[in-house]
């Protein structure tokens, strides 16, 4: 599956628009990963867990995308992009979303800017 934050896949054309596309994830630190998080951001500098759990929410958002596009027939996705959000102080909400396409290979598509 072809993930493209441009609104085109250079080389391609868009043959069918099968719709909007979402992966949703929320998560939270359990309590022994919020307390050491907590001790860490006393001193400063990078909170390692948080960015590791943010991460791998990422990356499962992303394949959640992914499936759903496959179960709606595309082979790609196009104008992707992540959103994030807390819920409440303990959880994050990130969410991969973009428009689900079926591409055909076009040697006059759009290409990237040089």
């Amino acid at each position: 599956m072809i993930v493209s934050t441009a609104p085109f896949v250079a080389g391609h054309r868009v043959a069918e628009t099968k719709g909007h596309v979402f992966g949703l994830v929320v998560r939270s630190r359990g309590l022994g990963g919020n307390i050491t998080a907590s001790l860490r951001s006393l001193v400063g500098g990078e909170i390692h867990e948080y960015t590791e759990l943010l991460e791998d929410t990422r990356r499962q958002a992303l394949d959640r995308m992914v499936a759903n596009a496959t179960l709606m027939g595309a082979d790609a996705v196009i104008s992707m992009r992540f959103d994030s959000s807390e819920i409440g102080s303990t959880m994050s909400e990130i969410v991969a979303y973009g428009t689900a396409v079926v591409l055909a290979a076009d040697a006059g598509a759009p290409q990237p800017a040089e």
